[in-house]
């Protein structure tokens, strides 16, 4: 019974598991912060959400730390779990197990749970018949399931307002409907072909992997050596060659049980994604035998080399400190987070000379309200020019939400600010923008490259 309970125990894990996910991915979309998405990539607003923060395609400096967290996230998993993910999280198994297991097993009884290698018996008419019922089924949650994907690029509230208008939003529909279908011929015919040969994940485990990492490991030392490295082939010493030390009942139960069709005691092998479904099947005969079971969930130096699980090594830490250091400059580059946009470009005059040394030079700004609610904003010198060079052709104006702007201004000065009489001299002015409602929190600052003229190039 103890055994029984552990078997179930490592199930309902896996369940519960893919319920979290589940609830994860269909409920991220409806949480705001602030009014804004926890995360959102909007190509048709052209923003990015991330924790109630709004970034604009001006500033999107904070993806390659995002992509880096993401990589080195994945990496670190794998070393450190195996592949984890692919076993206890990944949509690809999540939609496997709800369509095999609940859809063709518990609901329409068209399989046994424990064996995945054996497909549905469709000589039988009634397994005829259930099929479409099936692929019926899982094609609705699948169209779900691409509707819930779009909610990252498109928030809930614009996806049921464009979907109330479909000619007008082709495109997305389009979308939907193109997952969807990937979806079902992936769920149903592609089924787990997808892990072996398609996910390019499977390839890379194989340089993350060492002996430390926690997989699906067989003891060979209890059970005895199934395959011949050498021969290249199954030996299946407990059944063929009789070893009374050998506890592998050659049952094949653990063979029976994996979906992606692999002998795990023939040792790691790619293939593998960590679903457990061998330790489990092996742990029910192993129990019926009053022994511990053959495959465990372990490391193979633990396993094999009775070294111990080490979770803390080298390796870990590296890929800790790693983690730490881009999540640190992710919230220092997260910090610089400008509520407003502002574009200075200069024109294509250099500058201008008057009577009396005067000298004005002429921009292009483009100003941006990125924030929900109107501003004011206002335009002036500061540093180390301020006083000297003066701001013209400017005056305080309001822009509503998501709206743009474009202002002329001239920056003149009466003053030598240099006396050379060999060539223009570029001298950097430094200009704040801000938000007159909240000046603190509303601002940015720009530099503009005023061009001073040579000395006889000025008018006196």
């Amino acid at each position: 019974m103890e055994e029984k309970i552990e078997k179930t125990s490592y199930r309902i894990k896996r369940y519960w598991a893919y319920a979290f996910a589940s609830i994860v991915a269909v409920g991220l979309p409806f949480v705001q912060i602030g009014g804004n998405q926890v995360f959102l990539l909007s190509f048709d607003k052209k923003q990015l959400h991330l924790m109630g923060i709004v970034f604009d395609m001006q500033e999107l400096y904070m993806m390659p730390f995002l992509l880096m967290l993401l990589f080195l996230g994945i990496f670190a998993v794998t070393a450190i779990g195996g592949r984890a993910w692919c076993g206890w999280a990944c949509p690809q198994t999540i939609f496997r197990v709800i369509y095999r297991d609940l859809i063709e097993t518990k609901l329409l009884g068209m399989r046994r749970i424990k064996n995945k290698q054996k497909d549905p018996d469709y000589t039988k008419n009634s397994n005829k018949i259930k099929k479409p019922i099936a692929i019926a089924i899982w094609a609705f949650l699948a169209l779900l399931s691409a509707a819930d994907f779009m909610w990252f690029f498109i928030p809930p509230a614009d996806f049921f307002a464009y979907l109330a208008d479909p000619l007008e939003h082709t495109t997305m529909i389009g979308f939907i409907v193109g997952i969807a279908a990937f979806l079902v011929y992936d769920v149903v015919f592609l089924q787990e072909n997808f892990c072996v040969y398609v996910c390019p994940y499977s390839r890379v485990q194989s340089v993350l992997y060492d002996n430390d990492t926690i997989q699906a490991i067989y003891n060979p030392n209890r059970g005895g050596e199934i395959y011949d490295a050498k021969k290249q082939k199954t030996v299946f010493k407990a059944k063929d060659l009789a070893n009374p030390t050998d506890e592998c009942t050659a049952c094949e139960s653990c063979v029976t049980v994996c979906p992606t069709h692999i002998d795990i005691r023939k040792g790691t092998q790619l293939e593998c994604i960590n679903c457990l479904e061998c330790v489990d099947a092996c742990t029910t005969v192993m129990g019926k035998l009053g022994k511990e079971s053959l495959v465990q969930w372990s490391s193979t130096n633990d396993v094999i080399h009775n070294q111990g699980l080490k979770l803390i090594r080298s390796k870990s830490i590296m890929y800790a400190a790693a983690l730490l250091i881009v999540i640190g400059m992710l919230f220092v580059m997260g910090g610089k987070k400008e509520y407003m946009l502002l574009n200075v470009n200069k024109t294509t005059e250099l500058y201008k000379t008057y009577e009396g040394g005067q000298v004005t030079n002429s921009f292009v700004l483009l100003f941006q309200n990125t924030q929900k609610q109107a501003y004011t904003y206002n335009l002036e010198i500061i540093g180390k020019y301020k006083g000297k060079i003066t701001l013209k052709r400017f005056q305080q104006f309001t822009l509503s939400k998501g709206k743009l702007a474009k202002k002329v201004i001239q920056l003149s000065t009466n003053e030598l600010l240099v006396n050379d009489s060999r060539h223009d001299t570029p001298i950097t002015v430094t200009l704040k923008a801000y938000a007159v409602e909240d000046p603190l929190k509303v601002f940015v600052v720009r530099d503009a490259v005023f061009i001073y003229p040579r000395a006889d190039k000025l008018k006196k």
